[in-house]
């Protein structure tokens, strides 16, 4: 974490991978606005989606069954790490499955860390995937002040890697819900483009921009497309 946070304070002194374009302070506050009211919806919403989730959960088959929500741990703001909360879509014991079975973790980690056709997912969780239903608890996130409804998405702790210096970059604003790359090809893009398409957002940000990636999210969470 150390030697995050010092990579963090050298790239603010030279930003040569990515034309990074500096929140204003009027941004910041609206943006603020934004996220507190669009947290406020999203989590009744969110709510309003674990009344209905609550009978599949509890009558799912033995494998499936588990907890509703689960929390993992994800880089945030000046690498700060919090956890994010997701309804869970996969089975209890997910990662030491991966364990137990070395070509589907080989698979997953040269997937970019995602599988299409994944033998962890229960069966709603296969739905609630396809839909974007499992990042609504994120809300939450949102309304603590540890995510915004837009930005890069939230890196996981072992992907550090995976992003090399531009993970310095992507640190540098609020992880959000949705992005840039969450709309513009999603899990059908892999690294080192998945990472580019974060960074695009840090150059051309705005509020109105902002409110078109809401829009274009809001459009492929119904068609439920490149989600898995």
């Amino acid at each position: 974490m150390r030697v995050l946070k010092e990579r963090y304070t050298a790239v603010v002194a030279t930003q040569g991978l990515c034309k990074f374009k500096p929140f204003t302070t009027y941004e910041l506050i609206i943006k603020r606005i934004v996220d507190i009211l669009g947290g406020l919806v999203g989590t009744f919403l969110f709510f309003i989606a674990a009344l209905i989730l609550l009978i599949p959960y509890m009558t799912a088959n033995k494998k499936d069954r588990g907890p509703m929500l689960y929390r993992q741990k994800r880089y945030g703001r000046n690498c700060k790490v919090f956890y994010i909360l997701k309804f869970r879509t996969m089975i209890v014991n997910a990662q030491q499955y991966l364990e137990d079975h070395p070509e589907v973790k080989q698979a997953y980690h040269d997937n970019g860390n995602k599988l299409e056709y994944d033998p962890r997912v229960t069966k709603i969780g296969s739905f609630i995937r396809q839909h974007s239903i499992d990042e609504l608890p994120q809300f939450i996130n949102v309304l603590k002040g540890e995510m915004s409804l837009v930005g890069p998405r939230p890196i996981l702790l072992f992907e550090d890697k995976e992003y090399g210096e531009r993970l310095d970059y992507l640190l540098m604003c609020k992880p959000g819900i949705t992005g840039y790359w969450t709309t513009h090809g999603r899990s059908a893009i892999l690294f080192p483009e998945r990472a580019n398409l974060e960074l695009r957002y840090l150059e051309v940000h705005s509020l109105l921009f902002d409110f078109a990636l809401i829009g274009m999210t809001i459009v492929q969470s119904v068609h439920g497309k490149d989600a898995y």
